[in-house]
């Protein structure tokens, strides 16, 4: 058995979808199984990933798990349920060891508890995603500008569905164990660029204004703690990542090419149309 946490989000949704239906069977955790819309044959199951001690039942069973980052303890669980391979879920930040930065921190910290669990493991260290381009459906609701921080930082996003892809074959084979993987999108694009792609695919006159930092910083404090507004800045204004080096990780396990921005965005159009002002 698979077992699968974040099982609704973008993520483990995609994954779930990828891996159902096949010889191995899959439980996907979620927080209300009665309301989680699932593949025929996938196992709905409740579970509080927050709770670890609380998890035995969940992991009963399975041979692999595929582990969303900053829950302490589950790892652990899931090990001494007698999971025999964890497939952790990360980001690149990990591998600068600042522990100073708060979402590096508790990706380390995700990616030591899997690594020293005492089951095999695998790491996947994928860069930002494409999905991030919906956090613009407010402003798109509003209007035809967007405005958005870190203007000159170019990004290799990725599709959700290729990160699941990869961590499908991860699970379902045994070549990957041991491993940290660098998932990647095939370009590196500005936001300004996402939007130029956008406006052409909803057939909008879009415009992207750069935030300053200082704007920037201000927008974001409204919304996120300061402690990761500090963490983003340091990432994308001070350089701590560089997210625009495209890795032929997604093909090389997969087959095939990793979605473009382009192709998300098609996929991902009635979002867009149902959040703007396109008419």
């Amino acid at each position: 058995m698979i077992v699968v946490t974040g099982a609704t989000g973008n993520v483990g949704a995609d994954l779930v979808r990828a891996i159902s239906g096949g010889a191995e069977p899959v439980r996907a955790l979620v927080r209300d199984p009665a309301r989680a819309s699932l593949p025929a044959g996938v196992e709905g199951f409740a579970a509080d990933l927050t709770a670890p001690e609380g998890l035995s039942a969940a992991f009963e069973g399975a041979r692999a798990v595929f582990l969303l980052p900053g829950y302490p303890g589950v790892a652990q669980a899931a090990a001494k349920a007698g999971v025999e391979h964890i497939v952790q879920l990360s980001g690149v930040s990990a591998a600068t060891g600042d522990a100073g930065n708060a979402v590096t921190r508790y990706m380390m910290a995700s990616e030591r508890e899997a690594v020293e669990s005492g089951a095999a493991w695998t790491i996947l260290r994928p860069c930002a995603f494409d999905s991030n381009a919906l956090r613009w459906l407010p402003q798109l609701t509003a209007g035809d500008v967007v405005r958005a921080p870190f203007p000159e930082v170019r990004t290799a996003s990725l599709d959700s569905y290729d990160l699941a892809a990869v961590a499908s074959h991860v699970l379902l084979e045994d070549a990957y164990r041991g491993e940290i993987l660098w998932p990647t999108g095939p370009e590196p694009l500005r936001p300004a660029d996402q939007v130029a792609v956008l406006a052409q695919i909803l057939d909008r006159d879009l415009v992207c204004i750069g935030l300053t930092d200082e704007e920037a910083r201000a927008d974001m404090l409204r919304t996120t703690p300061v402690e990761y507004v500090d963490a983003f800045f340091d990432f994308y204004v001070d350089g701590a990542i560089d997210e625009s080096i495209v890795r032929p990780t997604v093909e090389e396990i997969t087959g095939r090419a990793p979605r473009t921005f382009a192709q998300w965005a098609t996929v991902h159009a009635d979002a867009f149309h149902r959040g703007g002002t396109a008419e």
